[in-house]
């Protein structure tokens, strides 16, 4: 992982880890103390010692409402790559489960909110990006975010998670989705 980050890389990598965080969360209920203790479990406490810090964390995100008040660092996001990956390999179940359902929502032409998993999925991921970010997407590009991040996350749960999260973040902050103007 490069020390050689842009600023505006950086910004960029803060928020989209905070949206796969996110998509993680709302679809597996984890909250502060998986993290944390995820932190504990890859020895990452001096990064990542208590919730304080982790909500400091995640408030540098571009996205958030009151975002900026902690700058994150290389370390931090290597850190949390490392994190998010593992919770990702510890939930893959869960979240194979739910891209066979899109997939099968998809096949189907179905509306893939009406398979429970998906559909109980985008709510809480609606509704917590509404409640935690400060811009307002509309509802199909959320959903659009919503389902990619899922997709994401299979990858990031396999082998060599960390490293493919790593390259999607750099790849990302060279060039930002449109849709949501991160970076």
């Amino acid at each position: 992982m490069s020390a050689n980050l842009t600023p505006n890389q950086l910004r960029s990598i803060k928020g989209q880890l905070d949206l796969v965080l996110l998509a993680l969360e709302t679809l597996v209920g984890i909250g502060s103390e998986a993290i944390l203790d995820q932190a504990k479990n890859l020895q990452l406490t001096t990064l990542l010692s208590d919730r304080v810090n982790l909500w400091r964390l995640r408030q540098s995100s571009p996205l958030r409402k009151g975002q900026g008040r902690k700058k994150l660092d290389v370390d931090e996001a290597r850190a949390l790559v490392l994190i998010t990956a593992q919770l990702a390999s510890q939930h893959r179940k869960a979240i194979h489960q739910a891209i066979t359902a899109l997939e099968k929502a998809t096949a189907d032409g179905a509306p893939p909110h009406r398979i429970a998993i998906l559909g109980n999925y985008l709510d809480r991921f609606s509704n917590t990006y509404a409640e935690r970010m400060e811009q307002d997407v509309k509802p199909d590009i959320l959903e659009k975010l919503a389902f990619q991040l899922l997709i994401d996350l299979l990858f990031y749960s396999g082998d060599g998670g960390p490293q493919r999260l790593w390259q999607a973040l750099l790849d990302r902050a060279e060039s930002p989705p449109q849709d949501l103007q991160i970076g």
